[in-house]
């Protein structure tokens, strides 16, 4: 006699008006790691979830997350719900996946990270939002300012906890959780348990269920992993330039904010529509290329290794490695900006003579095994993956400013009796004089 498995998100428990929002959005199918997940977070169980990057991790704590919470009373400035995520941008995707959820169960959600006012941040709670989706540091000066009170969380998610560790948010993300109830369901989800995650988790979990899809930092079957040799810095930035002209989308990684600004603007000039990613950006900012990059605007985002994870944006076709990353984990995480869900993927990693070494070995640690190849911008494998290219764009022009009009300039009146100023020209001592009390009035200003 077979036993028959779960075939979609109603037989694993989700409720009817969770369901119906995914079928509106045309997921009908869970993933692994959802379907491994569910039945025991649904049932209020303290879950830790290990699964790569793109394997369907934020739908896997959304649902139990709104399902738990549906009829709460939440009173102003004290959540039933909370999600910690280490950046804004990933805070800002997880909103964006939770609210159709909490809508169709009445529930409302808010966005709490710092480089924005708080404002509008402390207006909603006091509005009484029922789930709150935070950056650590933010939520602690909330906190300390007594304008949120997590002593009602009735569920908390902690989303990519071993990134929380490699940013030092640790400390921060136990003093929180220690501020909710001990009795409270808790949810990880995390791709390792290094870096003190294993204490988070011996602290907080109770009687934790561990669920793991694969290993954490085993490649996607579906992305193809491209090692092409370039000779020189030149025939580098010709093949860059090649490889951001196809039409679908693309992300490209550098190591520094300076060159993820300075290579967007030249392929925009180059008539490739391309916004940059790293931490100059203010939020706004950065939600506004975000967003052009999302909707189809820009086809091609620069970005330093802060869009690694944060950035969930479907049918991204290929991801340059232009600036290899320091260490594997990083290779994988930027990796898995293409390839989700189950789309497939092409990643390119791009190599220097001086770099092929340090290159191999990162590899290597990532479990990659792509066979190195020579090319040049020109090269049968690069034009492969360039794909259909897209019609040259060209950039839009920059508002000129008003020159403010100038009146007519005003003399000086002499003083009185017409004679000059005492100093002014011959005496030295005079001048320095002068230099000295004007420096003193404009430090006092």
């Amino acid at each position: 006699m077979s036993i028959e498995t779960p075939s979609g998100f109603a037989d694993l428990g989700v409720p009817a008006a969770l369901v119906a929002s995914l079928a509106a959005r045309g997921i009908d199918a869970p993933f692994p790691i959802q379907t491994k997940t569910l039945p025991d977070t649904l049932a209020g169980r303290d879950v830790l979830g290990r699964g790569k990057t793109g394997s369907g991790k934020t739908l896997a704590f959304a649902l139990p997350l709104v399902a738990r919470l549906h009829g709460a009373r939440t009173a102003p400035n004290r959540p039933a719900g909370l999600v910690l995520a280490p950046t804004r941008e990933l805070a800002t995707q997880i909103t964006a996946t939770v609210e159709p959820l909490a809508k169709a169960s009445g529930l409302t959600v808010t966005t709490i990270f710092g480089g924005v006012a708080q404002s509008r941040q402390v207006s909603a709670l006091r509005a009484g939002a029922d789930i709150v989706v935070a950056c650590p540091g933010r939520l602690e000066d909330l906190m300390r300012q007594k304008l949120i009170s997590l002593d009602a969380v009735r569920v908390t998610v902690i989303d990519e906890a071993d990134h929380m560790a490699d940013l030092g948010f640790l400390p921060g993300v136990t003093r929180i959780l220690a501020a909710t109830p001990a009795d409270a369901q808790r949810l990880l989800f995390s791709a390792t348990l290094d870096n003190g995650v294993d204490k988070l988790v011996k602290r907080f979990l109770r009687n934790e269920v561990l669920h793991s899809t694969e290993e954490a930092n085993s490649p996607v079957a579906a992305m193809t992993h491209h090692v092409f040799h370039v000779g020189n810095a030149e025939a580098k930035k010709a093949l860059v330039h090649n490889l951001a002209s196809g039409s679908g989308r693309r992300i490209l990684f550098m190591r520094t904010k300076h060159h993820a600004r300075k290579l967007a603007k030249q392929l925009t000039d180059a008539g490739v529509p391309s916004v940059d990613l790293h931490g100059n950006l203010s939020q706004p900012a950065r939600d506004r290329n975000l967003a052009a990059f999302s909707s189809g605007q820009a086809r091609v985002l620069v970005a330093t290794d802060i869009a690694a994870r944060g950035v969930h944006v479907d049918d991204v076709e290929l991801v340059v490695h232009v600036d290899p990353p320091a260490e594997h984990k990083a290779y994988l995480h930027r990796s898995g900006r293409t390839a989700r869900a189950g789309s497939a993927g092409d990643v390119v990693t791009l190599v220097l003579p001086e770099q092929r070494k340090d290159a191999a070995a990162l590899l290597r640690r990532a479990g990659i095994n792509a066979k190195p190849q020579e090319v040049s911008a020109d090269s049968a494998q690069v034009q492969a993956l360039v794909g259909e290219r897209a019609p040259y764009q060209a950039p839009a022009a920059k508002p000129v400013q008003p020159v403010k009009a100038q009146g007519p300039k005003r003399t000086p009146a002499p003083r009185s009796g017409g004679q000059p100023r005492r100093g002014g020209g011959g005496g030295r001592r005079g001048s320095r004089g002068q230099a000295r009390s004007g420096s003193s009035r404009a430090a006092r200003t």
